[in-house]
């Protein structure tokens, strides 16, 4: 969505803020967040994947603050140009905070047939926003300087959608580029729609007409689900899966719909852990799920082969840090690509 000619990439709304002037941001429009589960509306306020993005010829500065949220009372705004990671980033706390960037000049050097090759411009600048748990909800204040959006021709031309849990929304790693979600995006050359959903993704019918019905997708992976295991039952679990899968699948016969089993996690390989045989369990169930649909275009996807060895894994033997966050952009880019050619 644009706003103040800047576009909010993975922006579904900007709302009235109830404790501050400015526009709470949030993933998904407020009439699809309220038919989520409660925890999963939290989750949509985190701005995970979002990115507020210009052109400018001079100098920007654009104001944000963070609403706190479970104790995290700040987060860390990365700049990117286009593809390239630029040395800014900034703090963003309670008070609003000016984010001020300038066009680096060395990049008006570089070759147009190889800017030509970029999937992103090297003009437009991304304020990239602190996900998950780096950083609270965030509020926009506004924006100083002569801006306008991009073009598409100066974006990606593919855009890829992804649904699961904190994995996809992108816990571990130091920051947002490094979520699987994100590296995927980027051997791919394409926009990320980051849906992750820490906890709380349950396959919630609002969600699936929610990504069924927005059209601006090439491809959409739905990670299902490892919030489910313990909180669910097996027939539950395959029951809402399938019709999470339908709604998608059916409403988008030329897309391909990657559906992908419980990531490699500490029930596998932990001596008798309580949930190591429901884990698979649930993996079998979305195989049948899968293996029953009518339709054409969704795909399985095994979420061991993805996320292939707990290396990399952190202490919880659940969450993927940086190392194990970018092997699994790297396999799962792979099995995408092939599905999009």
């Amino acid at each position: 969505m644009q706003h103040d000619e800047l576009d909010f990439h993975n922006v579904g709304e900007l709302c009235e803020s109830t404790d501050r002037d400015g526009l709470r941001i949030q993933r998904v429009p407020e009439s699809v967040r309220q038919g989520l589960n409660e925890g999963a509306q939290n989750r949509m306020r985190h701005p995970a994947g979002v990115e507020l993005r210009f052109v400018s010829d001079g100098p920007v500065g654009v104001t944000l603050s963070t609403i706190p949220v479970s104790g995290v009372t700040e987060g860390t705004v990365r700049v990117f140009w286009g593809p390239f990671q630029g040395y800014e980033t900034v703090t963003v706390g309670e008070d609003p905070t000016t984010i001020r960037v300038s066009p680096p000049e060395k990049l008006e050097t570089i070759e147009p047939d190889v800017r030509d090759d970029l999937a992103f411009d090297p003009h437009v600048c991304r304020l990239r926003l602190p996900g998950e748990h780096r950083g609270g909800h965030m509020v926009y204040h506004g924006v100083e300087g002569d801006v306008r959006p991009p073009t598409p021709d100066e974006l990606p031309d593919r855009r890829y959608l992804a649904y699961g849990t904190s994995i996809t929304e992108g816990e571990a790693p130091v920051a947002e580029h490094l979520t699987y979600a994100s590296q995927t995006a980027s051997r791919l050359d394409a926009e990320l729609i980051n849906l992750g959903s820490c906890g709380t993704a349950y396959c919630d019918p609002a969600m699936a007409e929610h990504i069924a019905n927005r059209g601006d997708w090439d491809v959409a992976t739905l990670a299902l689900s490892v919030n489910m295991v313990g909180r669910f039952s097996v027939d539950e679990f395959r029951e809402r899966a399938a019709a999470m899968i339908e709604t998608v699948a059916s409403n988008n016969p030329e897309k391909p719909v990657g559906v992908i089993t419980i990531y490699t996690n500490g029930r596998d390989v932990c001596t008798a852990h309580p949930e190591g045989e429901l884990c698979e369990q649930f993996r079998e169930a979305l195989r049948a799920v899968v293996d029953e649909s009518s339709q054409q275009n969704v795909h399985l996807l095994e979420g061991p082969d993805i996320l292939d060895g707990i290396e990399g894994l952190t202490p919880d033997l659940t969450h993927p840090g940086d190392n194990a966050m970018i092997r699994m952009g790297e396999n799962l880019a792979a099995e995408l690509e092939a599905l999009l050619s």
